[in-house]
């Protein structure tokens, strides 16, 4: 991983291949799928909705491991989200504020850092090993965005945060004050990259990468069935390893 906490890979012919054969897997699975879009019916989230293999086959199309820069592993279903135009639109879930977060910082997160019980306390509850996406559909459209280096700001707030607390009982402590800091500063000292990226491309982020999504501009243009992006995040043993390994 480069030192701004992503990288991106290909054109490569073995991604190319995956993704084609995901694709045709991915419009089956939105075919047969009863859930329901979020923001306005223009985000389809699709956790889990991808059939691949823990080798991360579909179909008999094998994953392009020897195209990245990554030990081969056992992988969980891919993520499918898929993004349509007039990305994003205010829905019941969500508050104005959420939303004009989400129109206006993208939505920016740090994944695995979820919102627990009635206080959406935020605790670190998946501690993924990296991110990978691997677009599926040929367009350009509301890409995916990273802060280049926020993963060092990141690393070192929740560290300071989670020192005093026995290693064991980090998963349940609450991280919401010191993460909207280091956000706050991200904001204020990271340079904000659009990573848009076509079939055969892949692109790696550092776990604790600040991310989000653009909102769709009026003139993007995408097939009809949107902006189709696969997301691969397999989790580490634990917290410890997911702030102290590279």
């Amino acid at each position: 991983m480069v030192n701004g906490g992503w990288r991106r890979i290909g054109p490569h012919p073995a991604i190319a291949a995956w993704a084609g054969a995901a694709r045709t897997a991915a419009l089956a699975s939105l075919a047969a799928s009863d859930e329901p879009w979020r923001c306005g019916g223009t985000w389809f989230v699709g956790v889990e909705a991808l059939p691949n293999a823990p080798d991360g086959s579909i179909d008999g199309t094998p994953f392009p491991w020897a195209a990245l820069p990554l030990a081969r592993e056992p992988l969980h279903r891919a993520q499918l989200s898929v993004i349509r135009p007039g990305y994003p639109q205010p829905s019941p879930e969500e508050s104005p504020a959420a939303f004009a977060f989400r129109r206006d910082r993208d939505a920016a997160h740090l994944d695995g850092l979820l919102a627990i019980g009635p206080q959406k306390a935020r605790m670190l509850k998946e501690p993924h090993a990296w991110i990978l996406g691997l677009p599926l559909t040929d367009t350009t459209a509301a890409p995916l965005t990273i802060w280049e280096g926020s993963h060092h700001i990141l690393r070192t707030a929740l560290r300071q945060a989670l020192a005093p607390h026995p290693p064991a009982t980090w998963a349940d402590i609450d991280l919401s004050a010191p993460y909207q800091a280091a956000r706050r500063q991200v904001f204020a000292t990271c340079r904000r990259i659009a990573l848009p990226a076509r079939p055969g491309e892949a692109t790696l982020l550092h776990r604790l990468t600040l991310h989000g999504v653009a909102a769709w501009q009026p003139q993007d243009r995408a097939p009809p069935e949107g902006r189709m992006i696969a997301y691969l995040r397999p989790q580490l043993p634990g917290v410890q390893a997911w702030l102290t390994a590279p």
